[in-house]
C-alpha cells in the first residue's frame, strides 16, 4: 500500500490507503482571520499557542503552518512572508512534536519553513503551472520531503472531474522527472462548494477513486470547502469527510477541534478496521468514572476479598 511518511523531532505521521485517516489541522491560518492576522502582524503568537495545543490535544497528526500575512508596512510577501514562516515554525515546534505542513505559495517561504523545520514536512503545496512546477519541485528533490499536489493549472480550477485528473496526472510525471516518487505526491483534487455545484461531492468522490487506483496516489483537500456559503457547515463537513474516506481519501485540512468531525472520521477508521480492537474509538467515547464512583469500586473489590478469605477460613 503506498504511504507517505512524515516525520516531526521524535514523531511519525503516515498517510496511506490502508492507515487511519490523518487529520491536518487547518487553524494556524491568518486567511478570513482578522484577529490572528493583525495578531502575527505584532509578532503576537497567543492564539497560535493556543490553536497549537488545541489541536493536537484534539488529535491533529500533523498541524498546518501558514504565515500569509498582508503587512501594512510591508505589502511585499517575498520579503514578509519567509521571515513570518521561520518565526512560526521555531515557536509552534517548540510547543508540540508532531510533523508540520508548510503552507505557502511564495517558494521563499516554504524554502525557509523547510530550513527550520524539523524532520520530514509536508510541502503545501505545487500546482501544473509549469513555472511553480518549476519553482518547488527542486525544493521538494533537495530536502527530500512529500508535497501537496493541486489540481489547477494555467487555465484555474476547471469544472471537469477529468480535467482535474490531468493536471494531477502531469503534475507526478513532473514529479518523476525531478527523482520524486509518487508516493510523495499527495494530490489535492479540489473541492468545490456543493452550493455552487451539486455535484462537487460525487465529482470528488470519483476523483479520489481514479487517483487511487490510477496514479496510486495519496489524497487530501480543505475539507471545509465542500460546505461553504451553506448553514450548519459542521453537519456536512462530519457526513463529507467519512463518505470521502470511504472513497479513498487518506487526509483532509480540516478543523480538528469540532468533536462532530472527527467522531466521524474515527468512526470512519473503526468501520474500515483502522483502528486495532477499536482502541481510539473506545478511548474517545470511555465515560470517566467519578472520584467517588472510583472509590466505591475500589471499596467493592477489598470487601470482595474479605469475604472470600473468611469464607477459606471458616
Amino acid at each position: 500500500m503506498v504511504k507517505t511518511v512524515l516525520e516531526s523531532l521524535r514523531n511519525q505521521a503516515i498517510i496511506g490507503h490502508d492507515q487511519p485517516f490523518c487529520v491536518i489541522g487547518e487553524r494556524i491560518n491568518p486567511t478570513g482571520r482578522k484577529k490572528l492576522a493583525a495578531e502575527l502582524e505584532a509578532e503576537n503568537f497567543d492564539t497560535v499557542r493556543k490553536d497549537a495545543v488545541d489541536q493536537t490535544n484534539c488529535g491533529a497528526n500533523v498541524l498546518d503552518i501558514n504565515a500569509g500575512v498582508v503587512y501594512n508596512s510591508n505589502p511585499d510577501p517575498n520579503e514578509t512572508e519567509p521571515v513570518l514562516m521561520e518565526k512560526l515554525i521555531r515557536f509552534v515546534q517548540n510547543l508540540v512534536d508532531i510533523p508540520l505542513c508548510i503552507d505557502s505559495s511564495v517558494p521563499a517561504a516554504l524554502e525557509a519553513g523547510l530550513n527550520v523545520a524539523n524532520g520530514r514536512p509536508l510541502l503545501n503545496s505545487v500546482t501544473g503551472e509549469e513555472d511553480r512546477l518549476e519553482a518547488i519541485l527542486p525544493l521538494v528533490k533537495k530536502f527530500n520531503v512529500p508535497v501537496v499536489a493541486i489540481s489547477n493549472d494555467d487555465t484555474g480550477i476547471s469544472e471537469d472531474p477529468d480535467t482535474r485528473f490531468s493536471v494531477a496526472e502531469k503534475i507526478v510525471h513532473r514529479a518523476a522527472d525531478f527523482g520524486i516518487p509518487s508516493h510523495d505526491i499527495v494530490v489535492d483534487p479540489l473541492v468545490m462548494p456543493i452550493g455552487a455545484m451539486s455535484t462537487a461531492g460525487q465529482q470528488v468522490f470519483r476523483l479520489v477513486k481514479r487517483l487511487r487506483e490510477e496514479l496510486k496516489v495519496n489524497t487530501t483537500c480543505g475539507a471545509s470547502n465542500i460546505s461553504f456559503g451553506l448553514p450548519n457547515r459542521h453537519a456536512i463537513n462530519s457526513t463529507f469527510l467519512p463518505m470521502a474516506i470511504a472513497s479513498g481519501m487518506s487526509s483532509a485540512i480540516m478543523n480538528p477541534t469540532n468533536s462532530n468531525e472527527m467522531d466521524s472520521i474515527l468512526a470512519a477508521n473503526l468501520l474500515l478496521n483502522r483502528d486495532a480492537n477499536g482502541s481510539r474509538w473506545i478511548k474517545r467515547n470511555r465515560t470517566p468514572e467519578q472520584p467517588n464512583d472510583q472509590n466505591e469500586n475500589i471499596e467493592r473489590k477489598r470487601n470482595g476479598r474479605r469475604r472470600r478469605r473468611n469464607k477459606r477460613q471458616t
